[in-house]
């Protein structure tokens, strides 16, 4: 799972093999080891929501998805999701959660675990 974040957005992506973790599981989690820190950032599946959720304690970024969505994104055309969420303080973080597809360009990055890009189809 690749996180994105630039000004007040996040992005994760997901290849094939994530989105089916976790969509049967319900959770799927990264690390980052920075010195003796450590930041994760967590997708997880939560009941009740009808979008995207954020939170961040203890130096870990938590994205919460609906719970319904894991029953079928694994196995429909559904790119991501996304949702801006007001905070108390007027602002608002943008958060998207999509498949990961294969670049059009040329990388040295593996990618074989990537959605096919529908451009290359």
């Amino acid at each position: 799972m690749k996180i994105r974040m630039k000004g007040n957005s996040i992005r994760l992506r997901l290849t094939r093999p994530e989105v089916a973790q976790f969509c049967q599981e319900g959770t799927l989690t990264e690390r980052v080891e920075i010195g003796a820190a450590t930041f994760s950032y967590t997708l997880l599946a939560k009941a009740g929501l009808e979008t995207l959720e954020a939170s961040y304690a203890e130096d870990i970024l938590t994205i919460y998805m609906p719970k319904d969505i894991t029953e079928t994104w694994a196995h429909n055309d559904r790119v991501g999701h996304d949702n801006g969420v007001a905070w108390d303080n007027g602002k608002e973080l943008a958060l998207l959660v999509e498949k990961d597809f294969t670049c059009l360009d040329n990388t040295t990055e593996d990618q074989s675990q990537n959605y096919p890009h529908p451009k290359k189809q």
